[in-house]
């Protein structure tokens, strides 16, 4: 693809197979693939521990219910990150993130996946960004779950898929104030019920074209 630096966020349903899809794609544009690499590169920039940021990964935990109650504050992940105090709440671990996400976007084009890394880069004004929505019906999301971890009951695959969609739809309201599955954050949304992921990076890189851009 051109050199413009163009950077290609995925927000995802789970089960919906958007993260095989990003790294599909990454692979077939040449480009780097972003998912939870970028915790263990945040760590190592923060010289915090890796593990704060995978118990923090993609949740909101119980400060959704405080942000709601106190109001949307001035958005997280366009303030710096401290390096004294509490460097490990929730909110300061977000901004160590983001600064990474902000880093990745201006040194090189690539495929990141989830983080919010959508609003991230819109709001620090990131011009070569298309962003993806990939989701599928429920039963198509129960059947990738199954497949992909390994489960056998279907009670047990829609607990899972329904607690990490949970997860992420309140993490992405928390750190943005908007809402995740609301259309008007994407440029592009695909849902992958019907269709094989391979076909769904094919219409990807079809829209990337249409956008402007060489691949």
């Amino acid at each position: 693809m051109d050199r413009s630096k163009l950077v290609i966020t995925i927000e995802r349903e789970y089960g919906s197979g958007g993260r095989i899809v990003g790294k599909k794609l990454a692979k077939e544009l040449g480009v780097a693939f972003y998912d939870d690499e970028i915790l263990s590169m945040t760590a190592e920039k923060s010289a915090v521990g890796e593990q704060y940021f995978r118990l923090a990964d993609e949740k909101a935990g119980n400060n959704l219910l405080r942000r709601i109650v106190g109001g949307l504050r001035h958005p997280a992940s366009l303030n710096h990150p401290k390096t004294e105090g509490d460097v490990t709440s929730t909110d300061n671990l977000f901004r160590f993130q983001s600064e990474v996400i902000r880093e990745l976007a201006q040194s090189e084009s690539c495929v990141i996946v989830g983080r919010c890394a959508d609003y991230v880069l819109e709001t620090a004004g990131k011009e070569d960004l298309i962003k993806i929505f990939v989701y599928a019906d429920l039963s198509t999301c129960i059947r990738r779950t199954q497949e992909m971890d390994g489960i056998t009951d279907t009670k047990e695959a829609l607990a899972k898929l329904s607690k990490i969609t949970k997860q992420r739809r309140e993490y992405h309201k928390y750190f943005t104030g908007k809402e995740w599955e609301d259309m008007r954050n994407y440029d592009l949304l695909i849902n992958s019920s019907k269709l094989e992921l391979d076909q769904v990076v094919e219409l990807i890189k079809r829209y990337i074209c249409m956008a402007g851009y060489t691949v």
